[in-house]
């Protein structure tokens, strides 16, 4: 696949995608070609597409970062996700040498001090795995959501990731959360129990509050930093081309 042929197929996909529900957005990207690979946070709507990709058998791998410093809940969410839906979700875990090395730099907790020290543990727990999960693929599907954050308001169907060589699918840009809770209670999907606790995102749990009434839903996610755009780095990437609907 080369840049351009992507770049090209994103704007005609992107009209197909707008056209589809759910079950028929994941259905075609995994009829794409190649190996589709979604990878899930566990959060409320990562668990509508995997409910989707195991009622409907998709042909899509599913996969999660297990970082090291999850919540428990999303721990035990996860075996419950298998059971439920009779799949199987792999775990990629952070390498032991690249934690010991961050450990020594920075200090286990050293997040907390600064914006490098934070991009480099995401770096070593969610990054690095990522790039393994992905191996292989050449579809990557996501829960990413314009409702999400203000840095996720222009999010397409699909777009070409540059840095990866891939397409990557977020069929869910245009739910809202309101439509996304509607689907778990009409079909009993399991969630994580930390959502009701006023936690809309959840990541690492050092990394993650609850939220404040009136906050955006990721404004739990590094509470502690400025920057009103920040990200773990799982999905920015600086030579990513865009391609909106």
């Amino acid at each position: 696949m080369t840049a351009i042929d992507a770049i090209e197929n994103t704007a005609t996909l992107n009209s197909q995608f707008a056209a589809l529900d759910l079950s028929g957005r994941l259905s075609l990207a995994a009829s794409l070609g190649g190996r589709a690979v979604f990878t899930t946070s566990l959060g409320i709507e990562d668990q509508v597409i995997t409910a989707e990709i195991g009622i409907h058998r998709l042909p899509i791998d599913v996969a999660t970062l297990q970082t090291g410093r999850l919540f428990a809940e999303t721990l035990a969410l996860i075996d419950e996700t298998e059971n439920q839906y009779d799949i199987k979700i792999q775990r990629f875990e952070p390498e032991k040498a690249d934690i010991d090395a961050y450990a020594a730099q920075y200090g286990m907790n050293g997040f907390y001090e600064s914006v490098e020290a934070r991009h480099a543990c995401c770096g070593v727990r969610k990054v690095k795995p990522l790039a393994r999960a992905l191996a292989g693929a050449t579809i990557w599907v996501t829960g990413l959501r314009r409702g999400q954050s203000a840095n996720r308001a222009d999010t397409p169907f699909v777009e070409y990731d540059a840095d990866r060589n891939m397409l990557k699918v977020n069929p869910l840009a245009d739910w809202d959360i309101e439509r996304i809770r509607a689907y778990v209670g009409d079909n009993g999907v399991p969630v994580n129990p930390l959502h009701a606790r006023g936690y809309p995102s959840i990541g690492c749990e050092p990394c993650t509050r609850a939220i404040k009434p009136g906050e955006p839903e990721r404004a739990g996610r590094w509470w502690w930093e400025n920057d009103q755009t920040r990200e773990c780095g799982l999905h920015v990437h600086e030579e990513a081309a865009v391609v909106a609907q």
